[in-house]
C-alpha cells in the first residue's frame, strides 16, 4: 500500500478521540506494523513503515505523519 493509500484508509479517523485500541485498527487498515500514538516516544529514524498519529490537547485525533 502506498503512503497516499494508507492515508486515504485511515482519513475518516481525523476528529475521533484517540484511544490505544485505533492503532490495532490503523494495522489492519493499512497492513503497516509500527503505529506510534500522541505522546508516544519515537526515533527520529526516517521509518517507511511508521505511521504517527497527532492528536490535541482534547485527545482528538487531528492528523497523521508517515515515516
Amino acid at each position: 500500500m502506498t503512503n497516499e493509500q494508507a492515508i486515504a484508509a485511515i482519513q475518516h479517523l481525523v476528529g475521533s478521540p484517540y484511544v490505544p485500541s485505533v492503532k490495532t485498527y490503523i494495522t489492519e487498515l493499512t497492513q503497516r506494523p509500527r503505529i506510534v500514538g500522541p505522546g508516544e516516544i519515537s526515533t527520529r529514524e526516517y521509518d517507511a513503515q511508521r505511521i504517527n498519529i497527532a492528536a490535541n490537547s482534547d485527545g482528538q485525533i487531528v492528523s497523521f505523519h508517515l515515516g
